[in-house]
């Protein structure tokens, strides 16, 4: 029994189960933070455009069944911050400093004068016409 407490031991405390559990709990707190924001700033912008300031209450009823379009807007809208915010702070960002970190790839072939065939760089001969390269 104290081997599998070991092993459950070793895989909490391992750095990515660590990190997972950081990342969940900050993206909790960033979605209530949107949540917030889509309902007490975008939503009346809109709103002041559509004549409704709670996108929240829209809804048709067919039958008797109710479909509240609105919350699904809200969503919709949250949906499209949280996409813009990462793209924005994480990727663009990353991009950015990733193409300046990585080194450009050397070619390692060329381009044979005479038959135009891709060969090694190094080769001293084409291996499809035998002419010599340079």
């Amino acid at each position: 029994m104290p081997k599998i407490i070991q092993g459950f031991k070793n895989f909490i405390f391992r750095g990515n189960a660590v990190d997972l559990a950081v990342g969940v709990v900050i993206g909790a707190s960033f979605n209530g933070m949107v949540q917030a924001m889509v309902k007490d700033l975008f939503t009346p912008v809109i709103g002041a455009f559509v004549k409704t300031s709670n996108f929240s209450n829209l809804s048709f009823s067919i039958n008797g069944s109710e479909f509240m379009y609105g919350d699904f807007l809200n969503t919709v809208i949250s949906f499209f911050i949280v996409a813009a915010t990462v793209y924005f702070i994480v990727i663009l960002p990353m991009n950015t400093i990733m193409s300046k970190v990585k080194k450009p790839k050397l070619p390692t072939t060329k381009i044979c004068p005479e038959c135009l065939s891709e060969i090694p760089k190094e080769a001293k001969r084409c291996s499809h016409c035998v002419q010599p390269v340079k």
